[in-house]
């Protein structure tokens, strides 16, 4: 029986753990965690979603366990449900649970397919072809009482409107199932929207002089312009990069609630790197007379989200990677704002393969820019006493390898001013000073690394090693060399599929 969605104003509760009633000419998905007397039902010809009070017989069949609904795909003669079939706990953002996605499911919707048309048909089986890859996205995080889109000033903003769903201020550049979730929206079905993000989750805890000190990175992908390395570079005509991430580190400890705030992106100019089957294919600026209008319109978003922009930019400044380094210095020298900061950086030659302790002089280069631009801090009754005023953006050519390396040695710093002003670190304390906390932070920054490389790339990051111990191995190297294989085979013979819609919604 179905019921008016006026019925159900009253009911907020997310459902956490439903039941999946698979019945022939719908699916019903009934909360197990509530006592809920309506149930979600999804017509298995049409996609439609209804309130239903019926649940099936008791002769039916088992009934999977699900614990959420990440929305509805249309695609030309078929709808998809995708449903979360697995879920792991990674710990807690604010207080609340974060999970991984371990294993989702699509569930076809076609009854009527045999009605579409021949063509039709083909394009619905190559597409449900692709839809296999779905099932296997990597890095998915939801929570149920939490929005994960939003860093702490962000955060702080939303908290003050009275609304209780956390969707409704979520930025919608780091929701993975937006346009899945829209047709839920439309219906006002609050217990079955699930926000989901892709990045990374990951939380360490330690003791420092005998104080508990929790550390969480969360990344967050832009869907703006997703997609993977080679297939997908730079910007489009709307300043939207390729492989943006949000990165945020938060410090909990006595009472205080730290952040810290980082980006990494794709050199914004219009470029591409056709793969050709060669290692390296040749780098290549495109569309130059818009390249200025894409340039500005990113870095005037950002400067509108985050405050002032420091854009560390630490590509070779020779060879291959020469034209970009020209092209995005001219567009960033025509930029006429003071709060945006352009700083090249030629990494590989100031670096090398093994100096990379000398960041030390980019870090000195930056270093009033980061005091300027401070860190999120507040206690547990909600004072506020730092706000973040400013952003470092950090590129390569990847935003992967090198990137990681900067950033985990700028989260480093900022970890070690946090700790200083609430106390627990005295002004010549670092986090190397205390040899449990050192080791959980690299690794920390280093799986953050893998998890931001396997979406963009299919691999770990390379120079992982530095991260994880501090110096560069052979076991490292040799693995380097191996990522870098196994790149070249997924550039050249996998990846090109998964920019074929509606696949390149997931990536």
């Amino acid at each position: 029986m179905g019921l008016k969605m006026d019925d159900f104003s009253e009911i907020q509760k997310r459902s956490t753990r439903m039941r999946l009633w698979e019945l022939p000419d719908v699916y019903v998905l009934e909360p197990t965690d509530s006592m809920a007397t309506q149930f979600l039902s999804i017509n298995r010809s049409t996609g439609d979603l209804s309130y239903t009070s019926q649940l099936p017989d008791s002769d039916v069949p088992h009934a999977q366990i699900v614990f959420g609904l990440a929305g509805i795909l249309r695609l030309v003669a078929g709808t998809y449900a995708v449903v979360i079939t697995g879920r792991q706990s990674m710990g807690t953002y604010r207080g609340h649970s974060v999970y991984r996605v371990s294993s989702l499911r699509v569930l076809p919707c076609n009854n009527n397919l045999h009605r579409a048309t021949p063509e039709e048909k083909k394009e619905e089986a190559y597409f449900v072809g692709l839809l296999k890859a779905l099932e296997s996205t990597p890095g998915l995080y939801f929570s149920y009482d939490v929005d994960l889109t939003l860093n702490a000033d962000k955060f702080q903003a939303a908290a003050m409107s009275e609304c209780p769903s956390i969707w409704k201020h979520a930025d919608d550049r780091f929701l993975w199932n937006r346009k899945l979730m829209k047709e839920l929206i439309d219906k006002q079905m609050e217990p079955y929207i699930l926000p989901v993000i892709q990045g990374s989750f990951q939380t360490i805890d330690s003791v420092v002089k005998g104080k508990a000190v929790t550390v969480t990175l969360i990344a967050r992908r832009s869907m703006r312009r997703a997609g993977t390395r080679m297939w997908r570079r730079g910007a489009d005509l709307d300043g939207n990069v390729a492989n943006f991430v949000e990165t945020e580190q938060i410090l909990e400890s006595q009472g205080y609630f730290a952040s810290y705030t980082q980006l990494r992106g794709s050199i914004p100019v219009l470029w591409e790197q056709i793969v050709d089957l060669t290692y390296k294919p040749k780098i290549k600026t495109i569309n130059y007379e818009n390249t200025q209008k894409a340039v500005e319109k990113h870095f005037d978003d950002l400067h509108k989200r985050y405050g002032d922009v420091v854009a560390i930019d630490l590509i070779n400044q020779q060879g291959s990677e020469g034209v970009l380094s020209i092209a995005f210095g001219e567009s960033m020298l025509k930029i006429s704002n003071n709060h945006i900061r352009y700083l090249p950086f030629d990494f590989h030659k100031i670096c090398g393969h093994i100096h990379f302790e000398r960041l030390s002089i980019l870090y000195n280069q930056i270093l009033e820019d980061l005091t300027k631009h401070g860190y999120h801090l507040r206690d547990q009754d909600g004072n506020i006493f730092k706000e973040q005023k400013g952003v470092v953006r950090t590129n390569c050519i990847d935003c992967l390898d090198r990137t990681n390396v900067t950033q985990s040695l700028l989260g480093r710093k900022a970890l070690e001013a946090q700790l200083q002003r609430i106390g627990i670190f005295e002004s010549t304390n670092t986090v190397a000073q205390f040899e449990a906390l050192e080791a959980k932070f690299k690794f920390l920054w280093a799986d953050h690394g893998d998890d931001v490389s396997i979406q963009y790339s299919g691999t770990g990051a390379l120079k992982g090693d530095f991260v994880r111990f501090g110096r560069r191995t052979i076991r490292g190297l040799l693995q380097d060399g191996f990522n870098a294989a196994a790149r070249y085979y997924l550039n050249n013979f996998r990846d090109g599929n998964k920019q074929h819609r509606p696949c390149s919604w997931f990536l």
